[in-house]
This record gives C-alpha cells, sequence and structure tokens, in this order.
C-alpha cells in the first residue's frame, strides 16, 4: 500500500519541467521502447514511479506557443490575440501585438507576489524584446531562446538570426542547448538552496526544454549544424534525421533531469520540492504516440494527450495513477495555489486546481475541456468517456475508454448525443474572442515534403 501523503504540507519550491514536441508513448513509463543503447527515460520512469502519473492528461493546445500562453495564465489561451498564431513565427521579431502582455498576471508573477523568487531557464515563445519578454511577466531570471526552435549548437532560429538570451541581452554561449538549459537550472538550484534552507524562501523554476524539437541533433551532432547553416537548410532540417537519433535527444533531456534532481537532492530540498513534467504539445515526425493517432498541429488524440508527472515526496505517495483528464492550465492553477497565490479579479483562472489529486491518486473531478484551431478549422470537446471532433468540416463522436485511436466513429449511432456536445462548444465558445481574420497558421512541411497520416 502506498504511503499516505501529508496533507499539511508547507508551500513547495516549484520545477516546473517542459519538453518540446516530446510524444504521449516516448519515455519508458508510458509505454516506449528502449532504443538500441538502453532505455530512453530512466530518470522520468523514476520520478514517475515514485510519484504521479496521469494517463489522460492534455496540452491545452496541439502546438507550441498556444500552449504556453495557457501554462502562463492559468487561462484559456484563446483570451489572447498572440495565442492566435499557430504558432507564432521568427519573422513576427518585434510585432508589438503578437506576445503576452507585461500587464497581464501570470504564473511567476503571482509567486513572486506571494514571496517566490522565480527564473525561465529555456524556451519562451511569447513575443520578443523589446515588447516582450519573461523579465515582463514576472521572472527575476532567464536564459534561453525567445523564438519557437533553435539550431542546438548554432542557437539560430528558422530565418538563421542568432536567439540566445541572458534576461534581455541577446549573447552567444557555446554548447549543446540541452545541457546548457540544465545546466543554468543547476546553477539557480545551487544560489537559491541557501535562501531556501535558511531563510524558507521558495523558489519557481521553469525548466522549458528544447528537446526533442528539430532539428535533429545529439550531443555529438555540431558537425551537423554547422552543415546545416552553411547549406542553408532551414533547422526544420525534413532531410535529416531518425528515430535512434531522436530517442538520444530525448535521452539528453533526461539526463539533464537527473542532474537537476541530484541536485535538489545534494541541498536536502528533494522531499520540499514538487517537480512536474509534461509536454506542450504530442509528438512530431519521429515521436512514439501510440496508441493515438494524429500529433503537433491535430486535435485528434495524439496532437494533446501529453505525458503528466508529478513528485513531491511529502505530499505525494508513490505509485500512484491517474485517469483524470486535465489540462496544462490546470496544473498552473494548482501550482499557484500551493504557491499561496490569488487570482487577480480582472483575470480569473480558467484552470482547475488539482492539488487534492496529488494528496489522493483517486481523486477525481467531473467537468468539460475544450479546444479549438484555426488550422483545419479543427474544435474538439471531452466530457468524461465522450470526445466531440471537428476536422475540416466533418463531426466525429468517439468513445475513448472503449477506442482511444479515434477510428469508431459514433455520430451515425449517437446523433443526440452528438448534437448535445456540439451545442455545448458552441456555447463555450460564444464567451471566446473569435479568431482573428489576420491569424496566420504555419507548416514546417506538408505531403510534398512526406507522407502525412
Amino acid at each position: 500500500m502506498n504511503a499516505p501523503a501529508d496533507r499539511a504540507a508547507p508551500r513547495p519550491h516549484i520545477v516546473f519541467i517542459v519538453a518540446d514536441d516530446l510524444g504521449y508513448a516516448d519515455l519508458g513509463c508510458y509505454g516506449g521502447r528502449d532504443a538500441a543503447f538502453g532505455p530512453v527515460s530512466p530518470v522520468l520512469d523514476a520520478l514517475a514511479a515514485n510519484g504521479l502519473k496521469l494517463t489522460q492528461g492534455y496540452s491545452n493546445s496541439p502546438v507550441c506557443s498556444p500552449t504556453r500562453f495557457a501554462l502562463m495564465t492559468a487561462r484559456y489561451q484563446y483570451r489572447l490575440r498572440g495565442a492566435a498564431e499557430e504558432p507564432i513565427r521568427t519573422a513576427t521579431r518585434g510585432n508589438d501585438r503578437l506576445g503576452l502582455p507585461p500587464a497581464h498576471p501570470t504564473l511567476p508573477s503571482l509567486l513572486k507576489d506571494a514571496g517566490y523568487r522565480t527564473a525561465l531557464m529555456g524556451k519562451w515563445h511569447l513575443g520578443y524584446p523589446p515588447h516582450f519578454s519573461p523579465l515582463k511577466s514576472g521572472y527575476e531570471e532567464f536564459f534561453g531562446p525567445m523564438s519557437g526552435g533553435v539550431d542546438y549548437f548554432t542557437h539560430c532560429g528558422a530565418n538563421g538570426t542568432h536567439d540566445l538570451w541572458f534576461g534581455e541581452e541577446e549573447k552567444a554561449q557555446e554548447g549543446y542547448l540541452t545541457d546548457l538549459i540544465t545546466d543554468h537550472a543547476v546553477d539557480y538550484i545551487d544560489r537559491m538552496a541557501t535562501g531556501a534552507k535558511e531563510q524558507g524562501t521558495p523558489f519557481f523554476l521553469s525548466v522549458h526544454y528544447t528537446a526533442p524539437h528539430w532539428p535533429w541533433e545529439t550531443r555529438d551532432d555540431e558537425a551537423l549544424a554547422h552543415e546545416l547553416r552553411e547549406s542553408k537548410q532551414a533547422i526544420y532540417h525534413l532531410a535529416g534525421g531518425n528515430v535512434e537519433t531522436y530517442r538520444r535527444m530525448v535521452h539528453h533531456m533526461d539526463e539533464g533531469i537527473g542532474r537537476i534532481m541530484d541536485t535538489l537532492r545534494a541541498h536536502g530540498l528533494e522531499r520540499d520540492t514538487l517537480v512536474v513534467f509534461t509536454s506542450d504539445n504530442g509528438g512530431e515526425r519521429f515521436s512514439d504516440n501510440w496508441p493515438l493517432v494524429g500529433g503537433k498541429m491535430d486535435l485528434t488524440e495524439g496532437g494533446i494527450r501529453v505525458p503528466w508527472i508529478a513528485h513531491w515526496p511529502v505530499a505525494i505517495a508513490p505509485g500512484g495513477t491517474s485517469a483524470q483528464p486535465c489540462l496544462t492550465m490546470d496544473w498552473t492553477a494548482t501550482m499557484l495555489e500551493l504557491g499561496g497565490a490569488q487570482p487577480h479579479p480582472d483575470y480569473p483562472w480558467d484552470g482547475q486546481t488539482l492539488a487534492p489529486l496529488l494528496h489522493d491518486a483517486a481523486w477525481t473531478t467531473d467537468r468539460p475541456l475544450f479546444w479549438r484551431m484555426n488550422h483545419r478549422g479543427q474544435r474538439a470537446m471531452r466530457h468524461g468517456d465522450w470526445k466531440y471532433l471537428r476536422v475540416d468540416g466533418v463531426d466525429y463522436l468517439f468513445n475513448l475508454a472503449q477506442d482511444e485511436r479515434e477510428r469508431a466513429n459514433l455520430a451515425p449511432l449517437q446523433p443526440a448525443r452528438l448534437a448535445e456536445m456540439v451545442q455545448a462548444w458552441e456555447a463555450w465558445e460564444a464567451t471566446m474572442p473569435a479568431i482573428p481574420g489576420d491569424a496566420t497558421v504555419s507548416l514546417c512541411y506538408t505531403d510534398k515534403d512526406m507522407p502525412q497520416r
């Protein structure tokens, strides 16, 4: 039997780790297969075994920046103009509309107001300076790229422009980006440890890896990075990559998470630190999303169902598994509640706290979850076992408890249930701003580049 969790646990330190384009089954603890070199994710597998693993957790969007708006605000991303971009493009650098407004309360700003130290090490993707930046939205420190993707060695974005920042200063640092993000995260914990132990000052550390996002480069592929630059190939890396390289990239991230956990243990902070791990959306071309169909940019399960792992020894009993459906913004609301933060009256949270789940893996709550995408006119709603989906103007109805692959369309057999869910989705959608006419959809590849699903 699992040991009981401590419901009276004090405010935790929080380390929020986000992978980029990780597939639902890329990790061993979610059914992923070993690579030729061995287990892909032993550190994350151990965190899941010694904490809580969710099997029905979702991202707020099937693409990068929209999910990050929800992550930062605990609100449906559709409320903000920048999140209508699918995703924010490197070409919008300098745009004063497409980003996270500095006046908007955020996860780090609200925790900072509640007494936390705050830092982001890794990907931002919520607009560019001088109008937007992590330091303008509640983080005291920042290291990483501002854009949606950069080369792991040259640190240049899709347009070839260098994009590595220390705070709001752009400057270079040699190294493999996954390792650099880990290095800065470890250094931050080292610097926060004394205050955490002696003054009881809590810290909130976002670790937003770019792995395993393209380009397909492992720690040993620096020559490939220069080849891509010299041949003027975009970092989309459409002519490269393979499953083994991809798994090695995931493994490098897992090794980095191991270093972060070792650092927490060395300072005696592991027991009192909530570590949460997830991905910003479903997997891309080399990802394993089994048994789900679809991936990044899709509202089928493979585009939005993602790993969620929580580890907090003082409060979470080991070995917990939950099928509670949730969204990214729910975890934001959870961290804010645990940190003693309060919502701003003008910006109420759409996310709902999962704090009771951390103390009891059997806890459940019931509410509908909603998504929409400009791309292909997609819409989706999940309520209980049932999912309503529209793609390219066609409505589908699935029972996910019986058919996670969304192959058995029950719409013709249950028209009344379908009509009820369509009505519920449209009632929810009426509470959100409309998709702006100038919002863009950016695809890095089409069926001219590779056969589609």
